[in-house]
C-alpha cells in the first residue's frame, strides 16, 4: 500500500534564506532526532543540484543501522527539490519539499509519498510503528525550524 504525509509549516523569513538552508544536505544532521544517529557518510556537500546521490547511515531501531541513498531527482531553485530513495528501508520513497513565498515569510511544504516491503506485513508495521516515527521526525524537526527561524508573529 502507498501511504502520504503532509506537513506545512510557515517560515518568518525570507526564501532566499529558507532555501538555503534546506539546499544545503548536511543541515539534515540538525533537523533529524538524535535518537536517530543520522549520519552523511557521502555526496552531501553543496550546492544541491539535480542528480547529486546522497549516502547516509541512520538507526531506525536501537539494534538496527542502515543505509539510506537517495538521488536529489529534480530541483528548482528556490522553489522544490524531490529527494528519492534509491536504496534503504522503504519500498518507494518519494519526497517533495516546496517553497512557496508568502508575505513575511515562506510557506514550507514537506510531501512524501512512500511504501514499504513486505505487502500485508509491511502494512502492519506501518500501522503499528512506521507511521509513528514519521510523524516524531516531521514534529522534530518542525521544533527545530521555529528554533532557527522563529515563529509567525
Amino acid at each position: 500500500m502507498v501511504h502520504r504525509l503532509v506537513n506545512r509549516q510557515f517560515i518568518p523569513v525570507p526564501i532566499e534564506r529558507v532555501w538555503e538552508y534546506f539546499a544545503t544536505p548536511a543541515n539534515l544532521n540538525e533537523m533529524t532526532p538524535p535518537d536517530m544517529d543520522f549520519e552523511i557518510v557521502s555526496g552531501g556537500e553543496p550546492p544541491m543540484y539535480a542528480g547529486q546521490i546522497i549516502e547516509y547511515r541512520v538507526r531506525f531501531l536501537p539494534f538496527l543501522r542502515s543505509l539510506w541513498l537517495t538521488e536529489i531527482a529534480h530541483v528548482v531553485e528556490g522553489r522544490y527539490f524531490v529527494d528519492e530513495q534509491r536504496l534503504g528501508p522503504y519500498r518507494f520513497w518519494y519526497h517533495e519539499h516546496i517553497f512557496e513565498p508568502a508575505d513575511g515569510g515562506v510557506w514550507m511544504t514537506d510531501r512524501i509519498t512512500y511504501a514499504l516491503p513486505f505487502g500485508p506485513l509491511g502494512d502492519l508495521v506501518h500501522a503499528l510503528w512506521v507511521r509513528r516515527k514519521l510523524t516524531h521526525i516531521f514534529d522534530f524537526r518542525r521544533q527545530k525550524v521555529i528554533q532557527i527561524f522563529g515563529e509567525r508573529p
